[in-house]
């Protein structure tokens, strides 16, 4: 008989720092091109410089902040060819991932995207915007979680932070971009629910070009700008 041997690691200070500077810039109360202290962060979290430094290094394996040497630490801000990658990787990956999740686990999908339009109806009957985002992430990576493959969620993983953040920051104030949000949403349930694979796709992907132009038309509009300081007395662990 083979022992097996496992540790139960207790979760680093660093990792519940990262998860929450993570969740603050992904809800807005950092803004993007923000200047990071590791002094403030410390102060304001209660903790160490040691942990926030090490916090801020994970995140930027995230690609949730830049590090730049002699300057200082900020959180990301996006270029147009940016965010125009980004949407071309997200079509490619969210519509393999559909399909996927749709032969392997369609049940359990069916039942997390209905979950998420539950959440997204009462974040919009409440003027929630961040709970609409947060509702709007957990659809999408309902096909990323059910598809059973570990690289392609390991891909998704790598830029989920960002795709979160953008929802937050750009869509928020954009007119009318969370109306067609849900509607898009709504189409994609029932196409999946109906097993239409190819209206999924097509629903998805032009839901995403039309997420990439209003971010686009957001930053040539000025609705973007990256501040100078970083403006983090709420924060708390």
């Amino acid at each position: 008989m083979v022992m097996e041997l496992t540790i139960n690691r207790p979760r680093s200070l660093a990792a519940t720092v990262a998860d929450r500077l993570r969740q603050a810039i992904i809800d807005a109360e950092l803004a993007l091109g923000s200047e990071l202290s590791e002094v403030g962060l410390a102060t304001r979290l209660g903790v160490s410089r040691t942990p926030v430094r090490e916090a801020l290094t994970l995140l930027q394996q995230q690609g949730m902040v830049n590090i730049i040497p002699q300057r200082g630490t900020y959180v990301f801000f996006p270029t147009e060819q940016d965010i125009i990658d980004l949407c071309e990787y997200r079509i490619v990956l969210e519509n393999r991932a559909v399909s996927f999740s749709m032969a392997r686990h369609r049940e359990e999908t069916i039942a997390q995207l209905r979950a998420a339009l539950e959440i997204m109806e009462q974040a919009r009957a409440g003027g929630d915007a961040v709970a609409y985002s947060r509702a709007d992430t957990l659809f999408h990576e309902a096909f990323i979680h059910n598809c059973r493959n570990r690289y392609l969620q390991e891909g998704y993983a790598q830029v989920a932070g960002q795709i979160s953040t953008l929802r937050t920051h750009l869509s928020v104030p954009i007119a009318g971009a969370q109306e067609r949000s849900y509607l898009h949403h709504r189409q994609i349930e029932e196409a999946f629910s109906n097993g239409d694979i190819l209206a999924i796709d097509a629903i998805l992907t032009d839901h995403i070009l039309a997420t990439r132009r209003s971010y686009i038309e957001a930053m040539q509009g000025g609705i973007l700008k990256a501040p100078a300081r970083i403006e983090a007395a709420a924060i708390r662990l």
